[in-house]
């Protein structure tokens, strides 16, 4: 079975993106056990690398897409369970970033998942992922900048036909203050199928060069991760926790509708 090319894109910068496709590679490896290769195809500022302690990797996208080296030889192994095809921090050759889908289309047969990390700029570097995308996540913050940011996206990946999985919600701080889920599905027509709270931990996990859900894999952001992880390949993360388990036998009603949308998602 040949494996999905997930694109994950966001329009503006400093809302979670690649530590989103960081935490949802490590947690497919690592809490489902699947072959799982992640491409920072942010071309003109790749940080994939840096979240995930690879400085200075000997080949990179760029070397791949300037076709300089083949595929096999950018692709390094993580020691938390998956491969990473980096980026060059400092590029010095021409690429086609169109040609990205041609260049990784024939690893399907040996990933179950491919993750994309996008450029944060609606320009051709994100275009290159949706082209080579099967399907997208479009990761948001709760307030309107971000959200006119998010339109646009979801609005040019649609005449693109790429079809969107969800919204991930990221950084929600449950301030009044903030955009609600359903203000988000209302404006931009597509639903929320994740939301990860604002957690200081993920800074120092960062600082760490290590994703969330393998430095504090019990945190509620982390388990949030590994429910979308989950979502995305039709399987349903089960939250060991005691607290949650407590709270779900007196609170029998308590279904959030991002846990909904995951279940429709999955199907």
């Amino acid at each position: 079975m040949n494996g999905r090319v997930i694109g994950i894109i966001a329009i503006k910068g400093g809302v979670g993106k690649t530590t989103t496709v960081s935490n949802l590679a490590a947690s497919l490896a690592n809490d489902f056990g699947k072959k799982v290769l992640v491409v920072d195809a942010n071309f003109t500022a790749p940080n994939l690398g840096i979240h995930l302690g690879i400085v200075n990797p000997q080949y990179t996208l760029h070397d791949v897409l300037a076709s300089k080296v083949d595929v096999p030889k950018a692709i390094q192994k993580h020691e938390l369970g998956f491969d990473i095809i980096a980026g060059s921090l400092v590029p010095k050759c021409k690429i086609d970033p169109f040609s990205l889908k041609r260049k990784i289309n024939h690893l399907r047969y040996k990933y179950d998942v491919i993750l994309i990390d996008s450029s944060p700029t609606l320009n051709e570097e994100m275009l290159a992922t949706m082209i080579a995308a099967d399907e997208l996540l479009v990761v948001s913050s709760p307030d309107y900048p971000t959200l006119s940011c998010t339109m646009r996206a979801v609005k040019v990946a649609k005449m693109k036909k790429t079809p969107i999985t969800g919204i991930v919600l990221n950084r929600v701080r449950g301030k009044k203050y903030e955009l609600t889920l359903d203000d988000i599905e209302q404006s931009v027509d597509v639903p929320v199928v994740s939301i990860i709270p604002e957690d200081e931990m993920v800074l120092e996990a960062l600082s760490l060069t290590k994703p969330a859900v393998m430095h504090a894999p019990g945190r509620n952001v982390s388990v949030e991760y590994k429910k979308l992880a989950g979502c995305l390949i039709g399987e349903q993360y089960k939250d060991t926790r005691l607290w949650p388990k407590i709270r779900n036998f007196f609170v029998v009603d308590d279904i959030k509708k991002d846990d909904v949308n995951r279940t429709i998602a999955k199907k």
